[in-house]
């Protein structure tokens, strides 16, 4: 998405906050205002209300601030962190080396939601008044934050956690991402469904809400759509083996020698740090066993499907 501000710039992503973020802030001082007035939190609802959509995106920053820590330790390059109308997002630069990594990455930002819900809501529980109504509300949606999060569909936290658990176990990334996206699309259509049912309520912001379920649906769908994409070109890589694809021919002169054991990913990787027309495969002893044509992994590639 186009525009935006940006704001800072913290250990090299720029933060940025999109203009969807204001009028996300500008609704939910309107659900949440009546609601505080009728707790009798304060003498101003609405300036409660503007007080707790404040702490709440503070509390979104933070869960995005785990993912951006997360992926620096592992040395990994961030780009950017935006908010936006349905939170927040950390583009997080390249793909994870290991499962474990993945995990980690993924898993960090909703422990970060749960944490601050439970502060806030041990905080709730030595206070009163408008503060208390603040502090109950902001950790009671970070604790729903952290659970949604985690529900184990693609683009949703929960749904990255799941594909690493699925690579560990089965070795294959690609598995992990089609079984994660198309539970992120059963997810998507989950909540279409609710929100249809929602604006049948009495409620006076039945529909309100449902709006607003239905704007997660459509983020969801995209995003899972995304993934089932991506694992596409995940199986395309993984059927890439520099020993499936070799010439057993002398390699011409100024061939550049790269192990015959390469497959997938690390394959393209060497083939891209190591720029050439043809590879000199090499064992594990040193010895040259075949021939690599990059026009050969190039046609693999766009046939494989």
């Amino acid at each position: 998405m186009a525009g935006g501000w940006r704001v800072a710039r913290i250990a090299g992503a720029d933060i940025r906050v999109r203009p969807s973020l204001l009028l996300m802030g500008v609704i939910l001082v309107i659900v949440f205002a009546p609601q505080f007035e009728s707790l009798g939190a304060g003498p101003n609802p609405y300036l409660t209300a503007v007080v707790f959509v404040l702490s709440l995106y503070v509390s979104v920053f933070l869960h995005e601030l785990a993912h951006l820590a997360a992926a620096r330790w592992f040395g990994m390059r961030v780009p950017m962190v935006e908010l936006h109308l349905l939170g927040g997002e950390t583009h997080i630069e390249g793909d994870s080396r290991h499962p474990w990594q993945e995990l980690a990455t993924s898993i960090v930002g909703p422990l970060a939601s749960l944490v601050i819900g439970m502060a806030a809501l041990w905080g709730a529980q030595a206070s009163d008044g408008a503060t208390r109504s603040v502090l109950w509300s902001v950790g009671f949606i970070n604790v729903l934050i952290a659970i949604f999060n985690m529900l184990p569909g693609l683009p949703l936290d929960g749904g990255r956690v799941l594909r690493a658990l699925i690579w560990a176990l089965t070795g294959s990334e690609a598995k992990g991402v089609r079984i994660a996206g198309w539970i992120g699309r059963l997810a998507a259509l989950a909540l279409v469904a609710i929100s249809v049912a929602m604006m049948f309520g009495e409620d006076t912001f039945a529909i309100g809400r449902a709006l607003l379920l239905l704007a997660v649906a459509l983020f969801l769908w995209q995003g899972a759509s995304y993934a089932l994409k991506q694992g596409v070109v995940l199986a395309r890589l993984g059927s890439l083996t520099a020993q499936g694809l070799m010439r057993e021919e002398e390699p011409p002169v100024g061939a550049v020698p790269i192990s015959v054991e390469l497959a997938g990913r690390d394959l393209l990787v060497a083939m891209a740090e190591n720029p050439s027309n043809a590879y000199a495969l090499v064992d594990d002893r040193g010895a040259v066993v075949g021939t690599l044509f990059a026009s050969t992994v190039d046609r693999a590639y766009r046939e494989a499907g």
